[in-house]
């Protein structure tokens, strides 16, 4: 009697629910493992604001947004595009919409109906979801191993079937290790270190930044937006908004410059990014607004009147240093306003993860060449990319590709598109 290709899913975000998917559609047993009590944690909370599930862009500029890892996501985005997400949401009954700026959100604007809805999918075409259910590595057998459920769950464990821990294959879905509290902690590494898996040192991208603001600015401004504003660094310019927290920036402006900022700070120790706080006039324009106000006025009531500059872009003003006397040296100021960065913030504040999985460690089905028939997807792979819809399109799209791969190597290994039981 021949039985179903067996495959363990670990991790249940986007890339792993990806892959139990399409594994699950083509006949295979699946199982998928999630440590934290329910699955697809970080995607709600990527949803809270609206889910930005991906970007309508042309092609050409949305690869181009994955910097170095371009070449080697290409094939998976290539494989999985914008329109093929949008009608897997409408297969699920979630209907999209490409808004102005051109990203695409869900109509109900929120992650959990469609959540609720690929759960159903994936129960309906008999994936098991074990939750509260860690993976520790694999034992001297090479099966792998896991942490037991809590004792709550002991009654529904019992009536589940056991994970399995010699499947036919795996696919590693475990995330990055930012958001630690929502199950992205990192816990990977040691594991696949041990198994001479190539890695690159996980770093926070889409971050802030940390400054040394004086106490006036914290206690006064903590928590205060600035837009819009258009940031520069290294000739790249980003328009969006910036937040003034009490250690420094944080802001969409920000996150899309964190990785040339990252880098150049790693080697340098600080960095400058120029703040342009008026991006729609230019310095004549600046100027000429400035001349108009009053000569007596105060420089807060002069900025203000002349160009509705709040308080908070006035400390900012001041705390770069002698402000200028003269108008067009002023609005020269205003235009690239310097604000000196000192740091990242720390992985775990971070809204995604660069580094992890090389792309030499994989071939080009996303099997790691260390450990065959071990595939991995998401964040646990060496790319990184800006917010706006190219992180959550990455992680469904390579947990596609890490699928079919693991599905391809297996036919390969059993051409009779089965496996013989045990």
């Amino acid at each position: 009697m021949s039985s179903p290709f067996r495959v363990v899913v670990i991790g249940a975000g986007p890339a792993g629910l990806a892959a139990a998917e399409y594994l699950s559609a083509a006949g295979c047993a699946v199982q998928v493992v999630e440590h934290m009590p329910s699955p697809g944690r970080k995607f709600l909370m990527a949803g809270r604001g609206g889910l930005n599930i991906t970007h309508s862009e042309p092609s050409e500029k949305f690869l181009s947004r994955y910097g170095a890892a371009s070449s080697w996501l290409a094939p998976a985005l290539a494989a999985w595009t914008v329109e093929d997400i949008r009608h897997w949401m409408s297969g699920l009954e979630q209907e999209s919409f490409v808004g102005s700026s051109g990203r695409v959100f869900p109509k109900a604007m929120k992650a959990s109906p469609l959540l609720r809805a690929w759960l159903a999918r994936l129960r309906a075409q008999g994936v098991v979801l074990h939750t509260r259910t860690g993976w520790t590595g694999w034992d001297a057998a090479g099966h792998l191993t896991f942490s037991h459920p809590q004792s709550e769950d002991a009654a529904s464990a019992s009536h589940s079937p056991a994970v399995f821990s010699a499947p036919d294959a795996v696919i590693l879905a475990l995330g990055g290790a930012s958001w630690p509290r929502l199950g992205s902690d990192g816990g990977w590494v040691p594991l696949l270190e041990a198994r001479g898996v190539t890695l690159s040192p996980l770093r926070p991208a889409n971050c802030g930044f940390q400054t040394d603001w004086p106490e006036a600015v914290r206690e006064r401004f903590a928590g205060t937006p600035l837009k819009p504003v258009s940031l520069t660094f290294g000739g790249q310019t980003v328009r969006g908004e910036v937040i003034v927290t009490a250690k420094g920036l944080e802001g969409g402006a920000l996150y899309a410059l964190s990785a040339p900022l990252r880098e150049h700070l790693a080697h340098h120790g600080v960095a400058e990014v120029l703040c342009d706080l008026r991006p729609d006039l230019s310095v004549e324009e600046l100027t000429q607004r400035l001349a108009a106000v009053r000569p007596r006025e105060s420089l807060s009531n002069k900025l203000r009147k002349a160009l509705r500059l709040p308080p908070v872009a006035v400390a900012l003003l001041r705390e770069a240093g002698p402000v200028p006397v003269s108008t067009p040296a002023l609005a020269a100021r205003l235009k690239a306003l310097p604000v000196r960065l000192t740091g990242p913030e720390p992985l775990e504040r971070a809204i995604s993860t660069a580094g992890g999985i090389a792309q030499a460690a994989c071939d080009e089905r996303l099997m790691l060449r260390a450990q065959p028939g071990v595939f991995a997807a998401g964040e646990m792979l060496d790319w990184e990319a800006p917010t706006g819809g190219y992180l959550l399109h990455a992680c469904l799209a390579t947990g596609r590709l890490a699928a079919q791969g693991a599905l391809a190597w297996l036919r390969d290994k059993h051409p009779e598109g089965y496996r013989k039981p045990l």
